[in-house]
């Protein structure tokens, strides 16, 4: 038995504010929302049997709206929230993921390493495929987890590819 797992990394959101604790409830911009509209007949074309999100806001406003027209609620399960980093949002914020990137058993203060993400993303998408036998899950989360999804499920990506996936982005794994 197998499950397919369709990962959706969320749409263009509202910037976090530099300097601040980023925001769960921060949305999509409107170009974001405009974006997960035109993605509805895309993944819903997967036919999944339930819809997955991240409990961030940006998240589940990207997939609400294949959900919506699939007739399926959008569950959220914390294990597929954004990576914990420890940092504050900041104008040079690629200069830590670097090199979180390049050390990735590293935490920042409280924050989670990039190793630990793996596991956390390992962890969701072997539920998935216990919870949803032979089936297709269509996932919103962000990023960096998908990345480190992805990584988890044997395939590869780094930093740069991290940095330049787009939003939104669409990838699948099977396990």
């Amino acid at each position: 038995m197998s499950t397919r797992i369709v990962l959706v990394r969320h749409a263009q959101s509202v910037l976090p504010r530099l300097g601040e604790p980023d925001d769960d409830q921060r949305p999509l911009a409107p170009a974001g929302l405009a974006a997960a509209e035109a993605l509805v007949d895309r993944l819903a074309a997967y036919a999944p049997a339930a819809v997955l999100s991240s409990p961030l806001l940006r998240a589940v406003q990207t997939v609400r709206p294949a959900a919506d027209a699939l007739g399926l609620a959008v569950t959220t399960w914390p294990s597929l929230r954004e990576w914990e980093s420890g940092l504050v949002p900041s104008a040079d914020w690629e200069t830590p993921y670097a090199y979180s990137w390049a050390h990735p058993g590293f935490a920042h203060g409280a924050g989670e390493s990039l190793d630990a993400v793996t596991v956390r993303a390992g962890k969701a998408l072997a539920r998935m495929g216990e919870e949803y036998p032979d089936a297709t899950v269509l996932v919103g989360s962000h990023g960096t987890f998908l990345t480190r999804a992805l990584i988890a499920s044997g395939q590869w990506a780094d930093w740069e590819f991290c940095r330049a996936m787009p939003m939104p982005a669409i990838y699948e794994v099977t396990v």
